[in-house]
């Protein structure tokens, strides 16, 4: 008899603990939103190569043909709340950036989040370029990614994104340590 509780109480604690670690990792996410990472490719040269823009353009295009528009029409409005809490200047003159590039990959929820948990991405290949000479600056990979299901959707996608470009951006618009 002792071992038979022992052993319900041990497969109540094991099954649990999937449990608990999903309610938290869904706690985390509702704080913390979706996730925007980045990639350089090459990176801008210089100190602070950034720091002398004032303007930023999106000029993002669908090259993988299976991302939905509104995406498209979220990622500008997501892209000006990104740079506004990292402290970035998004004046209507002045010096102009523009992001350029491409989405590659856009998946919702599939077979991966079938077998590894609620997992929703867009990767973009993306360069920053000066307006005024056409010169481009940098080159990176930028996701956003989304891994809780509190955060699925195309809205978070886009804000994943913005994430990681305006991330990208202030990396070049600070001095490195």
């Amino acid at each position: 008899m002792n071992k038979a509780i022992l052993s319900s109480v041990l497969l109540s604690i094991l099954c649990a603990g999937g449990c608990t670690g999903r309610m938290i990792k869904e706690g985390l996410g509702t704080v913390r939103g979706p996730r925007g990472v980045w990639a350089p490719v090459q990176e801008a040269p210089g100190v602070a190569p950034l720091a002398s823009y004032q303007r930023f353009e999106l000029d993002i295009h669908d090259s993988f043909g299976k991302t939905p528009v509104q995406l498209l029409t979220q990622l500008p409005l997501s892209f000006r709340e990104e740079l506004e809490s990292k402290n970035l200047p998004n004046s209507q003159t002045g010096k102009t950036l523009v992001v350029r590039g491409s989405i590659i990959h856009y998946e919702a929820e599939g077979m991966k989040g079938l077998a590894f948990g609620d997992f929703e991405e867009v990767v973009t290949r993306l360069q920053l370029v000066d307006k005024d000479s056409g010169k481009v600056l940098a080159e990176a990979n930028c996701i956003g990614r989304s891994t809780e299901s509190v955060n699925r959707g195309i809205k978070n996608k886009a804000d994943g994104l913005a994430k990681a470009i305006a991330g990208w951006i202030a990396s070049g618009y600070t001095v490195k340590e």
